[in-house]
Formats: structure tokens, sequence, C-alpha cells
């Protein structure tokens, strides 16, 4: 349990990437863990479409603009996307599996930062979630909620201090609000 505390303790938004792949072992653990996430009514919405192609990754840290472009760097992304006709729970189900996905690479020993795609604006008139559908094919029914960028830690972030977490102690309540 200590592991598991420290994996949640010492996670941050990773941005920056060494230029190095990651393994395929790798890869296969993150999406194992993904594929074991909590879902409501184990419906298991979700899909995820796994990019290492690097003009394909540049591509998709367009999808808001002028907004994060860390993808472009990452070896790796993790679309997380779900069939928006099976559950009114497919955010829920697919936000908890990319949680999922983010916990196991820093227990893997790498970083990893979400880029929310979702209900996010491409350009002036599009849609980030409408972008991502035309770069990777992906059908009408399917809904994107993110894509996580994946790899080797290039920048090194300290975890949040016990005096930090303690002032935010004041938003939690028991009981009422």
């Amino acid at each position: 349990m200590t592991e598991f505390l420290e994996v949640v303790k010492n996670r941050r938004s990773i941005r920056a990437f060494k230029d190095k792949p990651v393994e395929k072992e790798k890869i296969d653990q993150l999406l194992d863990c993904a594929l074991r996430s909590p879902t409501g009514r184990a419906i298991r919405p979700w899909e995820f479409i796994v990019v290492t192609d690097p003009d394909v990754l540049k591509r998709l840290a367009n999808a808001r603009g002028k907004g994060p472009n860390f993808l472009a760097g990452a070896p790796l992304g993790i679309v997380a996307l779900a069939d928006g006709t099976m559950t009114d729970l497919w955010i829920e189900d697919t936000s908890i599996a990319a949680t999922v996905i983010q916990l196991t690479a820093e227990a893997l020993g790498l970083g990893s930062c979400w880029m929310q795609i979702r209900d996010r604006k491409y350009g002036d008139t599009g849609s980030s979630e409408d972008y991502v559908r035309e770069v990777l094919g992906i059908p009408e029914k399917y809904r994107v909620e993110c894509i996580i960028a994946v790899g080797y830690k290039k920048e090194e972030k300290q975890p949040y201090t016990d005096a930090e977490i303690e002032k935010l102690k004041a938003r939690i309540h028991y009981n009422k609000f």
C-alpha cells in the first residue's frame, strides 16, 4: 500500500519528455491497467487509440489551436474515447480510465499529462473533438475525452508539500457543507 500512496503523492503533470520511445511492454501495462478501470454498471464504453507516430502526435498537438503543445514532444499519446451511445456515464468512465493510465505511468517511471479534448475549441468555429476524429478516422458515435501524453521525464517536478495539501483541507467537509 505504501508504494501506491507514493505514486499518488509523487505524480505531477509532465510536459517535457526525453527523445526515447516507450517500450511496448510498458504501453501494454498502461493499457492493461486502463482496461481494469472502474466503470459504471460494468458497461466499459471506453476505447483507446495508441499513437506513436511523431507526425500524428504533432498533428494531434494542434487539436486545441494555440493550446498545449507538449503532445508534439511526447513519444506516446493515448487517446481516451468512448461510445457515447452506450451509457450516459461515458465521461466519468473514460476519465477514470485516463487517470488510471496516468497513475500507472508514474508507477512505471514515466511522466504524463492530460490534454482535454471534450468541449474544447479548435480555431474559431471548430471543435477539438471533430479535429481529433478527422485526424484519427474515429466514427461519429465516439466521443473523445482526452489525450494522455506519456514518455520518459525530461523535467522533474517536486511533489506537492504537506503544507500545500494542508491548505487544501479546508475544502473537505463532513456530513454537510
